[in-house]
């Protein structure tokens, strides 16, 4: 078949066994050679071929509601929604997402990006269908690992309790991105292990039926049998318990398997959840046998070895090397601990973990338990790393302000992929931390402008012992600097002038040093002397060196790869305001009022003007203003 030319899923209700088989194959060879060339979330996708295909021929989308939780395992979708003609530019700048999209297609009827959002959006749409009297099925497809998130959880009370027509698909991988941990993923062993168990209840029920009553006696003790038999089968009979029926487990690439329990299910009143084993990776050996995550989303790659195709990085890993440093620094001092929400390969804690087993926790997605978790080792006097990527530090605001900042505990914070992330696109760019962070007291943030200042930022975290500190790092490599053999502590709330100047000076930090820099080269060659400050403590400022600065009454350009609402640049405006600079003359560069989407880092900071020509401009247009107020 011609994937190119597939409009919509409705050709699926024609085709046979054998030919959604040779559909199946089709589409994992489309992804494995179209992924190879953009990169992507290839391992999620290969394991939900069947799977997809089977609910788009059991159901009608859109009018059937499919909600994909976490999103990245949508691509399948995608091409059965007709846009495999799109894929060439999947992940790439205004091309196709990565994620589910509702101006993409009618077909994407929820955007996530962030997992455990999909029973409560299914919950809320499963109300709206009833009191608008529609007969659509809503149907949330949600991972092993996204159902440890506490946001699931609530949601499946909900579910329970209310018992609206709702069809739940468990797709079981045994991963999220690493394998996933905890008491509810060992509960899901049981039941994988466990045999089918919906198809003898019912057998049992109607054979009981059967039987003459005598009284109540019997009826009794043939519902006692019943529960017993129910618990003899499904060790927990977790979701069963919480008032949803349950159907599995299921071979999640059996087409007659998949088909007669989805059919099953339709038929079920009130909340059901089908349990679904796929395997991840499935149809490409490198993703198949892959146990640690490497395959969940990638770069480019060469298909005949699996070989990852990288470019030459100047630097470390800005995740490898700021766990590394506590890696050396929990040698010295047992007092340091690592905790991550299910982020242990991407947040590069796998030697800390071989080194420091007793020292490492894996918390799964659960963001707000490893945050008030690393709160709880704080207070009692333990030394908490928690390393966790800007966008979902986000799920865990209130843990931060309730139980970090407002006891003033001593908890590091990793931020890790602070700033622009690029081909993840909207829901992953790092750009609200300082914004949410700033205003909090107590916090210190800080982002260095090379590994080497990285690395004693670091080592200043560890041996601050005056309340919470963060510390903000990009996605991808240093930028190849010498590495001082001694660690230092770095003075809190101090910056440094890095390039002197006498006309207007750039106050910013971390990634976008390097645009400071050249555009105060380019504008040395038009006679403007620029100033170039690494502002490295976002909380506290530097309050001695801005008043030198604005008592010099020099223009101020402020430059930050986060959003300018609340952020570094509102912090130096609120500065001047505060100590009576009513004549100072500051502008500022930062992500503007608007969710920035998905292409490479540098074509998106060219668009919203955040490029060392845009810094140029700007300063060249305040040091004419300051002229005027002169």
């Amino acid at each position: 078949m011609d994937l190119l030319s597939i409009k919509d899923p409705s050709f699926l209700k024609k085709l046979s066994n054998p030919e959604l088989e040779q559909l199946g194959a089709e589409i994992r060879k489309f992804l494995i050679e179209k992924l190879s060339v953009t990169g992507g979330h290839i391992g999620p996708n290969l394991g939900v071929v069947e799977l997809t295909i089977a609910l788009h021929k059991i159901f009608d989308s859109p009018n059937d509601k499919f909600l994909w939780d976490v999103g990245h395992q949508s691509y399948v979708h995608k091409i059965l929604t007709g846009r495999a003609c799109e894929f060439d530019t999947i992940r790439q700048y205004q091309g196709l997402c990565g994620f589910p999209k509702r101006n993409e297609s009618e077909h994407d009827v929820w955007e996530t990006g962030h997992s455990s959002t999909s029973l409560s959006a299914a919950m809320g749409m499963a109300i709206a269908r009833d009191l608008k009297g529609t007969k659509d099925h809503i149907v949330p497809i949600i991972g092993d690992g996204a159902l440890t998130g506490g946001m699931a959880l609530e949601a499946l009370n909900h579910i329970g309790h209310e018992q609206k027509d709702m069809i739940i698909i468990l797709n079981d991988n045994e991963m999220s991105i690493a394998p996933n941990v905890g008491a509810l993923h060992n509960v899901l062993g049981k039941l994988r292990t466990a045999g089918k168990y919906q198809w003898v209840k019912d057998e049992l029920e109607y054979i009981l039926k059967k039987i003459p009553a005598v009284g109540g006696k019997l009826a009794s003790t043939a519902e006692r049998v019943k529960d017993s038999l129910k618990y003899m089968l499904v060790s927990g009979i977790f979701f069963e318990e919480l008032g949803i029926t349950y159907l599995g487990p299921v071979d999640g690439h059996n087409y007659d398997d998949l088909f007669e329990n989805l059919q099953y299910a339709k038929k079920t009143k009130g909340p059901v959840l089908l349990h679904v084993i796929t395997k991840k990776g499935k149809g490409y050996q490198p993703a198949e046998t892959d146990k640690i995550g490497t395959w969940h989303g990638t770069g480019p790659y060469k298909i005949e070895t699996g070989d990852f195709v990288k470019g030459e990085a100047a630097g470390p890993a800005w995740s490898a090397l700021v766990s590394e440093t506590v890696r050396k620094l929990a040698r010295e001092d047992k007092r340091i601990v690592a905790v991550t929400p299910a982020m242990p390969v991407g947040s590069k804690l796998e030697k800390f973990a071989a080194e420091f087993p007793d020292r490492m926790f894996d918390v799964g997605i659960a963001e707000q338990h490893a945050t008030t978790m690393a709160a709880g080792l704080a207070a009692q006097d333990m030394k908490p790393f928690l390393a966790i990527y800007s966008t979902f530090l986000q799920r865990a605001y209130d843990q931060v302000v309730h139980d970090i900042c407002r006891q003033n505990l001593n908890v590091f914070i990793g931020i890790d992929r602070s700033g622009l992330v690029g081909a993840d696109g909207e829901t992953h760019q790092g750009v609200f931390d300082i914004a949410f962070l700033r205003h909090l007291p107590n916090i210190v943030l800080m982002m260095p402008k090379d590994e080497n200042e990285g690395q004693h930022m670091v080592n200043t975290a560890i041996k601050y012992n005056d309340g919470p500190i963060a510390l903000r790092y990009p996605r991808g490599n240093g930028i190849g600097v010498k590495m001082d053999a001694e660690l230092k502590e770095i003075p809190i709330g101090t910056w440094e002038v890095i390039r002197p100047g006498t006309d207007a000076v750039i106050l910013t930090f971390g990634t976008t040093i390097e645009m400071a820099l050249e555009a105060a080269e380019s504008l040395a060659k038009k006679d403007l002397s620029v100033r170039v400050v690494n502002a490295r403590f976002i909380k506290p400022l530097d309050e001695s060196m801005l008043a030198e600065i604005f008592e010099e009454k020099l223009p101020v350009l402020t430059i930050e790869e986060a959003v300018l609402q609340g952020g570094f640049g509102s912090a130096v405006l609120e500065f001047a305001q505060e100590n009576g600079y009513s004549d100072a003359v500051i502008d500022r560069m930062g992500i503007p009022d608007r969710f920035i989407e998905h292409g490479s880092v540098g074509k998106l900071l060219d668009e919203i003007g955040m490029t060392a020509a845009h810094a140029e401009d700007r300063i060249i247009s305040i040091s004419k203003e300051k002229e005027k107020r002169v």
